[in-house]
């Protein structure tokens, strides 16, 4: 048996965290297996389903890199199929029209609410098929088997068992004709021999329903897998409030898709107390059965140490790719400056995030307008002047611009001043970069380039003299 799995978001929104998880599950059970990953569009809800969110599911999905093997299948197209499924329950007696009003179904739940009932279908149109009035458009409902129970071998949760007389006779079409959820579902999964359902435990309440469904058409149910679900760091459920629960909400604040990957992978899931794992060990390793059964809580602080853990150890190359976007959204064009993986080598002990390696390099690709005041008046008073004057005059003369060369060049000032080297590399370190930290002083000086760095030692010996006399 080849095993089929599927990713069936709705398009009402992005793709969230949850669904990317849910994703990542489905697509690592499909992939250790060598079976087929499905990803299908669920959007019979027109009035809320938009082309927005659309791309903005499979935008997500390729950036985490989850490839799909089949689909993208929208449910819109398969309408017809729909339509004949339950005109077929219909002519085999396994479902019904229902001419409910509104009031009459709000005035059923409050009786049952009242007498402390759970709320469901009195089953009035199954019974009463000569009250049908004329100018009413009916739901079709599918007839639930009273007796017996519903039995689900639940992947993460274990036995769940269901009696059918908790269960109402559920619509599987509105009256304009258009089928429900739990009907389209159930027929997609039917068509497109899905072995296995991975899905937030969220609907777990359908897959009793479902179940019935599939049966009644002469199938047998998928093996289910309910994931719990994610809480915040409030422990309470994930939603907007906990800051980025859109997956490209991760990436426009410089979270790599490695990582993401890695901390939504074990967001649920453990292999004994490894936390670092490349995707194919995510494949090897990978079992549904090792799922928690308790709700996962986010943690943002794991993930950022998960980030600063891919930004040092993935190729510089790799990096690079992501941080030319970053530069980017900064109006940087990073072929106007130095080698961006040099960059990235140089940088990447340092930030956490891609956002932040954009911001802390941005003086390598362009001139800043002011000094940071605190580094200023620590570092660029007049006792640097010789230092900076020094370096300037020999910093012309240079043939070679390497940074072997730039140190040799900053340690031989600092020989000649009979200073330290600190008393050379800080003030000249905040009159190129404009604050007191940057790499290597070397390295920094190198990737800033020759005519930058004389440029803004002018700059800051300028400083230095204005402030000489503004205080004589």
């Amino acid at each position: 048996m080849t095993i089929r799995t599927r990713f069936a978001p709705s398009p009402t929104g992005y793709l969230h965290i949850g669904g990317a998880r849910t994703a990542l599950f489905s697509w690592l059970h499909a992939r250790k297996h060598g079976g087929n990953f499905v990803l299908r569009i669920e959007d019979t809800d027109q009035e809320r389903s938009t082309v927005e969110s659309i791309n903005a599911i499979l935008e997500g999905m390729n950036w985490l890199g989850l490839d799909y093997d089949e689909g993208p299948f929208k449910q819109t197209d398969r309408l017809d199929r729909y339509q004949g499924v339950i005109q077929q329950l219909l002519d085999e007696g396994k479902a019904y029209h229902c001419y409910c009003s509104k009031e009459r179904l709000e005035m059923l739940r409050a009786k049952q609410m009242e007498l402390k009932e759970k709320p469901r279908y009195d089953g009035y149109c199954l019974h009463n098929k000569d009250d049908i009035p004329e100018d009413v458009s009916p739901v079709v409902r599918f007839r639930t088997p009273r007796e017996g129970v519903v039995v689900i071998d639940d992947m993460v949760r274990g036995r769940v068992v269901i009696k059918n007389e908790e269960l109402d006779d559920l619509i599987i079409a509105r009256s304009d004709g258009m089928p429900t959820y739990n009907l389209s579902v159930v027929v997609d999964d039917l068509d497109m021999g899905m072995t296995h359902v991975i899905r937030g435990d969220d609907h777990l309440n359908n897959t009793p329903r479902q179940i019935h469904i599939l049966r009644a058409l002469g199938a047998e149910p998928p093996v289910y897998a309910h994931l719990p679900m994610i809480l915040g760091e409030d422990a309470k459920r994930m939603s907007k409030r906990h800051g980025a629960v859109s997956v490209m909400q991760y990436h426009e604040d410089g979270f790599l898709p490695q990582a993401l990957l890695n901390y939504l992978v074990r967001l649920g899931w453990s292999h004994g107390d490894q936390e670092i794992f490349s995707i194919d060990e995510m494949i090897e390793l990978f079992d549904v059965k090792d799922i928690n059964h308790s709700a996962s809580v986010f943690n943002t602080e794991k993930l950022l140490w998960l980030n600063h853990h891919y930004i040092k150890s993935c190729p510089p190359e790799q990096i690079a790719h992501h941080l030319s976007w970053h530069l980017g959204r900064l109006d940087i064009d990073p072929c106007d400056g130095p080698d961006l993986v040099e960059v990235v080598m140089a940088q990447r002990e340092r930030a956490q995030t891609l956002v932040e390696m954009a911001a802390i390099s941005e003086f390598f690709y362009r001139d800043f307008d002011a000094f940071e005041a605190a580094a200023a008046k620590k570092h660029l008073r007049p006792v640097a002047s010789d230092a900076l004057s020094t370096v300037r005059m020999k910093m012309a003369d240079m043939q070679q611009w390497t940074p072997e060369c730039l140190h040799q060049l900053v340690n031989d000032v600092a020989s000649e001043l009979g200073v330290n080297m600190g008393k050379v590399a800080q003030p000249l370190r905040v009159a190129v970069c404009g604050r007191a930290a940057s790499p290597g002083i070397d390295v920094t000086l190198y990737l800033v380039g020759q005519q930058a760095c004389l440029r803004r030692i002018d700059k800051a010996l300028d400083y230095i003299q204005q402030r000489a006399e503004a205080s004589a």
